[in-house]
């Protein structure tokens, strides 16, 4: 087994609700509502869904004081951190932070005058939740965009020591801070010119990605760029699609990278004229039927003899593709031959079986553990 040669870059550990970002803490995951917040039966909804996929963090945005009572609602109907997204308006900001907001996503700069930064700051802490400082390439302050011309990693660098220092000059820490574009090499350079500077953790993301397929391949190439090099505690992948698609590819991206596991890890040849079956039909049926499953597990589903009992050798369950009986191996050894036709609900029954074990063992590890 190859070493994971990543090493994150240290930092500071804070909270959001019952999430901790930063220091030792998993990368989170994050995802942000596009429902009319007011509809308080819909951003539920939506959350819940998210919740399903595994999310971590939420993210709301709260426009009006009618959005913060319906944020206030939503609060009480849900378990997932509550980020609330505040533009300009410190009113609102300490509206929610009365309602239970986890984390208020508040440019300092933005919201006025020093003593409106004081009474936000002062609700946070009294509240113990921490702020979300977030610069976009798209909305940088205008003697920014003048003097650098286009936005640029140091523009964007500089607009976020702004914000940070009016923090730290009130001796509040507990913040997190995003650099986005929706340029891949921007936002890289801007996240790599803050990580040098602070030692805050960071929220990565690639501003206004795209569409579900382009914006998940920018988005991959960028985070997972950054993550490779140790720098990201906590992401959002920004598509203009269902926000539960962003949480599986968020945490397909961290799978990759083997930073965190969440469900099914699928490994299945692309398809040739050896195959079997249909593998493609296969494998879509299966993600669809698994998709709820929850436990770290590598599934190989191959559809021939060549490479798959190489790939069924290092999966916890592994599946060899032949005719009329295809060969299945657990745990990396050969185990018993099951019809071909019959593979998905064959396969299905063999994750469940699994997942019940893993769980099961863990159960009574916590209870050995806690006797």
């Amino acid at each position: 087994m190859i070493e994971n040669p990543i090493k994150r870059r240290p930092t500071r550990k804070i909270r959001v609700g019952s999430v901790y970002v930063g220091g030792d803490a998993p990368i989170s995951i994050q995802s942000m509502t596009n429902t009319e917040t007011c509809d308080v039966d819909a951003t539920v909804a939506q959350i819940q869904r998210c919740a399903d996929a595994g999310v971590d963090i939420m993210r709301v945005s709260v426009p009006s004081m009618e959005a913060a009572e319906a944020f206030g609602q939503i609060r009480k109907r849900v378990s997932v951190p509550l980020v609330a997204d505040i533009h300009f308006d410190h009113k609102i900001a300490l509206a929610v932070a009365d309602y239970g907001a986890d984390c208020l996503r508040i440019n300092p700069g933005n919201i006025g005058s020093d003593q409106k930064v004081r009474e936000v700051v002062a609700a946070a802490r009294h509240h113990d939740i921490s702020i979300r400082i977030g610069v976009n390439a798209g909305s940088l302050e205008k003697d920014l965009q003048k003097k650098y011309g286009e936005p640029t990693g140091a523009a964007l660098l500089e607009s976020a020591m702004r914000h940070i220092d009016i923090l730290d000059r009130l001796n509040f820490h507990e913040f997190k801070v995003s650099v986005k574009a929706s340029n891949v090499f921007l936002t890289m350079d801007a996240y790599r010119l803050l990580s040098q500077q602070i030692d805050n953790p960071l929220h990565l993301g690639v501003t206004e990605a795209g569409i579900y397929r382009t914006g998940t391949v920018k988005s991959a190439i960028a985070l997972g760029g950054l993550l490779m090099e140790g720098i990201g505690d906590t992401m959002r992948i920004s598509l203009a699609a269902e926000p539960e698609d962003e949480v599986k590819i968020g945490f397909d991206i961290l799978k990759s990278l083997g930073l965190r596991s969440n469900g099914i890890n699928f490994i299945a040849c692309p398809s040739c004229s050896r195959q079997e079956f249909d593998v493609i039909k296969v494998m879509q049926s299966l993600e669809e039927r698994l998709e709820d499953v929850r436990t770290p597990m590598d599934l190989s589903v191959i559809g021939c003899k060549v490479n798959g009992p190489g790939e069924a050798k290092e999966a916890d369950i592994g599946v060899v593709g032949a005719s009329p009986r295809s060969l299945v191996y657990r745990n990396g050894e050969k185990s018993h031959l099951i019809d071909t036709d019959q593979l998905v609900d064959e396969i299905e029954s063999m994750v469940r079986q699994r997942v019940k074990e893993i769980e099961e063992a863990k159960s009574k590890e916590i209870i050995r553990s806690s006797s």
